[in-house]
């Protein structure tokens, strides 16, 4: 009987850890920028961070300044850019589908490589 229970909770875990995108990976220094012509995305994951993907090995993490309360997944993330980059202190809003008014400005915080070992 151990067994059959012990499995639905292994498959749990699995089940968790594929949903995770940062599972697997150790974090490295925060960057201050990221080359926006060097990544894909953004997403934006349950717990309010906004991940950016340099390539299948590395992410980068940025957890926004302050609370963030219109940040969610599926939200469509409208950045402000200056030159090509985008900072920790610059400026997004999100808009909800099917809406089409943006929410109020928050602020991306470091941005956190995050690289699979």
């Amino acid at each position: 009987m151990r067994g059959a229970l012990a499995l639905p909770a292994i498959a749990l875990a699995l089940v968790a850890a594929k949903d995770d995108p940062l599972a697997g990976r150790v974090a490295g220094k925060p960057l201050r920028c990221v080359d926006l012509s060097r990544v894909s995305g953004p997403q934006i994951t349950e717990d309010g961070a906004i991940i950016y993907r340099r390539t299948e090995r590395t992410l980068y993490v940025s957890r926004p300044v302050d609370h963030c309360p219109s940040l969610r997944p599926l939200d469509t993330l409208v950045v402000e850019i200056y030159g090509g980059q985008t900072c920790a202190g610059d400026r997004f809003r999100t808009i909800t589908p099917p809406l089409s008014i943006p929410s109020a400005y928050c602020r991306f915080g470091p941005f956190v490589p995050y690289e699979k070992r």
